[in-house]
Parts: C-alpha cells; structure tokens; sequence
C-alpha cells in the first residue's frame, strides 16, 4: 500500500511535464540560425571572380531583406493585434494603392525618366511622407468623430484603396508606352534594387520602430485580451490602438516606398509564426515572424539566383503563393 501511495506522486508528475507548454525560446533559436544561415548562403555561395565586386553588389540586397523583413514582420503582427483579426493584412489600409498612384502621377506628370533623376532619400522621404499623412488624416477624420469606430476605418480603408487602384489604372492606359514600361518596373517588390544611400535611413526606421514596439510589447499583449478586458486593467484602448496604427503606417509606408508594394508578404510569415512559436506573446511573434522573413526573402533570392537561373522578381512569385494561402486560410475559416 506504501508503494503504490509513494508511486502515486511520481507517475502523476509525469503527465505534468509532458503537458507543460512548448517554450519558443529554442524554435525561434532555430529560425535565427536559418535565417542567419539563409542570408550567408546568398551572400558568399558561387562567388566568381573579386569577392569584394561580389559582395558589393549582394550586401545592399541582403539590406534590404532585412528591412523588409522587419518591416512588414512587425507591421502586419501589431495590425493582427489592434484589429483582433489575422486575415487582415495593412494594406487593406490603401498604402499599397497610394504608393502606385503617387508612382502614376509623377510619370505622368514628368515623365518615366523622373522615376530615375528623383530616386534615393528625397523620393523616398516624399513617398513615405504622402501615405503616412494620409494615414495621420484618416485616423484623425474617424476617430475624433462620431464614427469613431476601427470596422468603418477599415472599410474606409478598402472604399479608398479600390478608388486609387482605378485612378491609377486609368492615368496609366493615359502613359507613353515607354513610360508605362518604366512605370510597370517600379510597382513591383524590388528587394535587388535598392539605392544604397537609402540603406542608413531604412536601418535607423527599423531601429527606432523597434524600441517602441519593445517597449510597448506588453501593452501590446494586453490589447490581444480585448477592449474590454484591456480596459479593465488600465490601459487607454483608444491611445494604444491609434499609436499602433501610426506605427503601422510608418513601417508600411516606408517598407512599400523602399522595396515596393508587398501585399501578402507580411501575412504569410505572421501566419507561420503564430503556429510555429505556440504563442501570442509579441516578444516571440515578432522575431520569429522576422527570421521566418528571412529565411523566405534570403533563401528564395539564393535558389531563384543560384539554382534555378531564373530572372524576375521573386516578391513576384511571394505574393502569388501569399494569394493562394491567404484564400485556402479564409475558406477553412469559413467552413468551420
């Protein structure tokens, strides 16, 4: 009888330990290891010639792999959060739309060629400008009014978007055909087209998004309870959600006037990561939704490039396959 009480303990504790949830701490280990390991392969794997004329031409692409990485990583994860909702993805905000149409005035406006002469930091700081002032504007017309209401700012949001996209395509049957070919070059995901002297401000961004989004990542955590629940234990729902859509605007803006629009991007690695970390904690998401970013841009780059020989754009072949698991995920939603 002693034996069994004593035996009683012991067997108990076992199922305790096998039930303890999985720590992400050694998954996302893992994906900073890939991801390290992705990024090196594609910088220093079939090297012909000086390594230095090699590097010179790869780094500024590995820069901004990193930046759109981040970028989106930390934009779509924060957008998932305020808007309680992991479908969603911030360009339904209209950014991507904006940033085509602000592209299809200047061609029309001055030519395919001004695309070029105005390229780097003023035209970088200018775009991003336009559709982060037009998020400030947004914001303030909704949420200081009576609507006042975060399901009216997204459909304002999607009615806007749908009305820059059908400008855009009318001012573009308008073009040249040389300038619409130059046009059509610009509003696709250009990660091998980066101007270097844009790198340092693209790096400062990502620095300074990233230490407010630290600092906030356990307010950030508490509006994942809900409005009422985060209410509840003091925190402003309002203020927090207004600046973390700001934050959502600048990283966007600044991610799609730099690569390019990415549209599905953001949400395929936000997606894996969620399943991957086993949690919701943004101290987790974050990075691993980064590193699984990328493996994706870094990787993908170094099999299109090295393996394949293929020429063209691989955000081109990200965003497709980003389409396809964006409509599998919303019909299994919809089926349950």
């Amino acid at each position: 009888m002693t034996s069994v009480d004593l035996a009683a303990p012991a067997t108990a504790a076992r199922p305790a330990r096998a039930d303890r949830p999985p720590r992400p701490a050694l998954r996302l280990a893992v994906a900073a290891v890939l991801a390290a390991g992705c990024l090196g392969l594609y910088l220093f794997a079939s090297i012909v010639g000086p390594v230095d004329f090699a590097l010179s031409l790869r780094l500024p692409t590995a820069a901004a792999i990193l930046v759109a990485a981040f970028t989106q990583a930390l934009a779509t994860v924060v957008f998932h959060t305020v808007t309680d909702n992991h479908i969603l993805t911030p360009s339904i905000m209209g950014f991507d739309s904006l940033f085509v149409l602000v592209q299809t005035l200047l061609v029309t406006l001055f030519g395919g060629l001004i695309l070029t002469d105005l390229d780097g930091v003023p035209l970088l700081l200018a775009q991003t400008g336009v559709m982060v002032g037009f998020a400030l504007l947004l914001y303030r017309w909704l949420f200081s009014g009576t609507f006042a209401s975060l399901h009216v700012l997204l459909l304002v949001g999607v009615v806007v978007g749908m009305a820059f996209r059908s400008l855009s395509t009318f001012l573009e049957r308008l073009l040249h055909p040389t300038d619409h070919d130059l046009l059509s070059v610009e509003l696709f995901g250009r990660i091998t087209d980066v101007r270097t002297d844009t790198l340092p401000l693209a790096f400062a961004v990502c620095v300074g998004a990233g230490i407010v989004a630290w600092r906030r990542r356990h307010t950030l955590d508490a509006l994942l309870l809900g409005r009422e629940a985060a209410s509840g234990i003091g925190v402003d729902h309002r203020r927090e959600m207004t600046i973390t859509l700001v934050l959502v605007a600048v990283l966007v803006s600044f991610s799609t006037a730099l690569v390019g629009p990415l549209t599905f991007f953001g949400f395929v690695v936000a997606t894996l990561a969620y399943q991957l970390t086993g949690t919701y904690r943004h101290a987790a998401v974050v990075p691993m939704a980064t590193a699984l970013g990328v493996i994706l841009l870094a990787g993908g780059q170094f099999l299109l490039q090295h393996v394949f020989y293929a020429a063209g754009f691989l955000t081109v072949l990200i965003e497709f396959v980003g389409g396809l698991c964006f409509l599998v995920l919303l019909l299994r939603r919809r089926s349950l």
